[in-house]
């Protein structure tokens, strides 16, 4: 099977059953929360995701996520894509995306009258192509701060962070959300998150030229998913959203986790 034909089935795959992602978030939402994997135990992922924009989707299948607890309060996490971009009017490029890395730490246990607080900043590799639209073209940062609070079978969590993107064409930008979720049956949990960006790009920037489906202005979405637990190892995600204000973004995410 050609490389032209992986990639449609993939993509019809992902559109077919999550509907319509942004990777870089806590699966399946694109908020993340500060608690870290436990130490000496282990998160991984094989997920898809979807980032549609005026002019462009970019499409990440397969994907690969590990979370590994290094030390006490602390996370090691990468992310490694392979990226589909089409834009308007331009062919369809397949190829390995860019590499993320992160380390996640919380320093404020969540306690009866206090929520959990935690800091996560990733570094992005520019293991992508560019010239292709499968990367960014140069190492870029996120840092944002998480908070999270659970009482009976409810979780809220969210917080606000600033990525500093040094690469042609991309601007630093400010991005947060904020997410509330509930546990429905004993294997079954589902949520919802408002979620905001800046723009990420100069103002009039060539679709053609964006990368994992980047934001050409300032948006607002909401995203609905959750996650259920076939046993206590394996665990099925997914969301999908659509964008209330700015610019046209539809996000969607699905997945299969192993914990131990």
């Amino acid at each position: 099977m050609n490389t032209h034909r992986l990639t449609i089935l993939l993509r019809l795959l992902v559109l077919i059953v999550v509907l319509n992602a942004s990777a870089y978030a806590g699966p399946p939402f694109l908020t993340d929360d500060p608690e870290p994997v436990e130490y000496q135990h282990g998160e991984f992922y094989v997920f898809s995701t979807v980032a549609a924009t005026k002019g462009a989707t970019t499409v990440q299948a397969p994907a690969f996520e590990l979370n590994y607890g290094i030390a006490e309060e602390t996370q090691f996490h990468i992310v490694a894509p392979f990226n589909s971009f089409a834009s308007d009017g331009n062919p369809t490029e397949y190829g390995f995306g860019d590499i993320q890395l992160g380390i996640k730490y919380r320093f404020l246990k969540e306690t009866e009258d206090w929520p959990q607080l935690g800091v996560f900043p990733m570094l992005m590799v520019p293991s992508g192509d560019a010239d292709r639209g499968l990367g960014n073209g140069s190492v870029w940062a996120t840092l944002p701060i998480w908070a999270q609070k659970s009482w009976g079978k409810w979780t809220t969590y969210g917080g606000i962070g600033y990525a500093i993107n040094p690469a042609a064409g991309r601007k630093n930008y400010l991005f947060g959300g904020w997410l509330l979720q509930r546990k429905i049956t004993e294997k079954l949990t589902l949520g919802g998150e408002v979620y905001f960006q800046e723009a990420d790009t100069d103002s009039g920037l060539d679709p053609s030229l964006s990368t994992a489906g980047g934001i050409f202005q300032s948006t607002s979405l909401i995203n609905l998913g959750g996650f259920y637990d076939f046993d206590e190892h394996f665990h099925f995600l997914f969301s999908a959203g659509y964008s209330l204000a700015g610019d046209k973004y539809v996000p969607g995410y699905l997945g299969l986790q192993y914990t131990w």
